[in-house]
Order: structure tokens, then sequence, then C-alpha cells
């Protein structure tokens, strides 16, 4: 499973207290749970904070998957499920960046039971007819192995590579390219709204200026879900957490401080 537990708030007599109850934090696609270690620090004043790296996120040795099924959203959400099941500490905060933020919230569409808020960072329900063709080329350019983050940061630029160093094992890839483009795939080829509709947790989205979601999308699902707020950061890129991080911790310390406790 990769879960890892980063522990929450004492209190003034150094026993732990439950927050807002625990917070896991939810990966993007070919990211890795390692890469929250700099919000990870500031969310333990708000609750006992998990991570785990997602189905084939967790090494180059990764087993191909089955079918396509193995793939799908719904086996996400399902090791989701396992994960708050196991974690077994009442409904959880979901924070998730990109894919993790679709996980998120169809976490919470089919076990409501499970989940009592969301943070959803640079995520939209619907990209078909964005296909992953145009990877390819990219993809043929990187190295075997890089060999430190400047060596990423020149592939990728500061903050991508800072951030795809971290998930990587010792400069190499942490997965299999080939299923990562499968796992967005699936994304061209279906929509994600009505699991949206489904969700009723106060909810929080956060849309880069340089977003890679849809057009008005973000908005859109703000103004069908009564509960929920959109932020959208001005100059930041897909990784809002690293490339805006003040605002981002603003905005989503702002948003649990309003959870009940």
């Amino acid at each position: 499973m990769g879960l890892r537990d980063h522990g929450g708030p004492v209190g003034p007599d150094g026993h732990p207290v439950r927050g807002v109850g625990p917070i896991v934090l939810l990966h993007g696609l070919m990211g890795r749970g390692r890469t929250w270690r700099r919000q990870i620090p500031w969310l333990r004043r708000h609750g006992r904070v998990f991570t785990f790296d997602a189905a084939f996120h967790t090494g180059a040795d990764v087993a191909e998957p089955d079918g396509p099924a193995e793939i799908a959203t719904e086996r996400f959400v399902a090791d989701l499920a396992e994960v708050l099941v196991w974690i077994d500490q009442g409904p959880a905060v979901l924070v998730g960046h990109s894919m993790g933020g679709l996980h998120a919230w169809c976490t919470a569409a089919q076990y409501p039971e499970m989940v009592s808020a969301l943070v959803i960072e640079d995520m939209a329900p619907d990209f078909r007819g964005h296909t992953t063709r145009d990877w390819t080329p990219w993809f043929d350019s990187w190295p075997e192995r890089f060999t430190s983050v400047g060596h990423a940061q020149e592939l990728f630029g500061v903050v991508a590579g800072r951030y795809f160093y971290e998930a990587f094992d010792d400069g190499r890839l942490h997965g299999r390219l080939p299923i990562w483009t499968g796992i967005a795939d699936e994304w061209a080829g279906r929509d994600f709204w009505a699991q949206w509709r489904a969700v009723d947790v106060p909810a929080l989205l956060i849309e880069a200026e340089n977003s890679v979601t849809p057009r008005g999308q973000m908005r859109t699902m703000c103004s069908m879900h009564q509960g929920a707020d959109h932020l959208r950061v001005p100059g930041a890129g897909h990784l809002v957490h690293d490339d805006a991080p003040d605002v981002y911790r603003g905005a989503v310390e702002a948003f649990l401080s309003g959870l009940p406790g």
C-alpha cells in the first residue's frame, strides 16, 4: 500500500488532538506521496496527515496491468477506499492534485461516509478529445536516469523538475511511461461530471492561471456545488502548491479552519 503516517496536531499538554480528522494527500499522475513534503509540516497543525503512492507509481519494477480495468479510475477509487478503511479515524479530508483530485471527488461520490471535505487542485471532469499522442516524442527525449535535480530541471523547469526528481528513485522513473499514458488516455474517452454532481461535502477548488484543465470547467464545478469555493491563482502553473506555495497554503488553511473540528 505504501501508506505513510506523518502525525498530527498536539494540544498544550503534548497529547494528540483530532483537528479536522485525517488528511490524506493524493499526488498527481507521475507523482508520488513524498512530493508533498513541503506541505506536510503546516498541514499537521490541522489533522493527522497521510500520504501514499498510487498504483503504478511505486517503482520501475511494477507489474503490467492485466487490462484496462486495472488502470481505470474505479480501481484507484477502490484503492483509496481501502486506505481510508485501514486508517480508520473517521471521515477524511482528501487533498488531491490533478489525478489525485479526480480520485478524491470520485471517492467522495462513491463513499460519502468516508470523506468530510475536499481540496481539488487543477483538475476538471471532462478531458474528452484530449489525447496523449503528443506525449510520445517528449517521453522519448527523457534520459534513462537523471543525474541530479538540476538535470531534471533542465528538461522540466525549476518547479516541475524538483517535483519529478523527488518522485524518482535515484533519478530513475518510479513507474512505466506506457502505463501512465494509458491512465491519461481514459480521461480522453469519458467525463466525470456525474461523480462531481454526487459530491455533497465542502470543497475548495484551486485552479492555476496556466492550467492544464479545459477553460472554465473548474468555475462551472463551483457553480454546481453550493458548498464549493473556487480560487484561480494568478501566474501559477499546474503544480500550484509548489509554484505559489504561500497562496496555496493560505487558501487551504483558511478552508480547513472553517471545517468542524
